[in-house]
């Protein structure tokens, strides 16, 4: 556990109020009529387009696409029957 080990080296800061000097927060963009389903996880900085699905518990690291089902992990676009 690092919080017993003195030479730890985690990463980040160990006294909290210097922790937040490293968040780097993205805003996250919806747009209009998206439907994100049960435990999806969208990453800051991504647009998720018009009129797309995003499938339960994918996890989106990239921008998606207006009128595109994407699912899986990471979430890459699922074609439909038709294409």
């Amino acid at each position: 556990m690092c919080s017993l080990v003195p030479q730890c080296k985690s990463g980040h800061p160990i006294e909290p109020s210097k922790r937040r000097a490293f968040v780097v927060a993205k805003p996250i963009v919806i747009e209009r009529n998206v439907w994100i389903a049960a435990g999806a996880t969208v990453i800051g900085g991504v647009t998720i387009g018009e009129n797309s699905v995003v499938a339960a518990g994918s996890v989106v690291t990239k921008d998606v696409p207006p009128n595109t089902l994407v699912g899986g992990n990471p979430a890459r676009v699922i074609p439909s029957i038709g294409d």
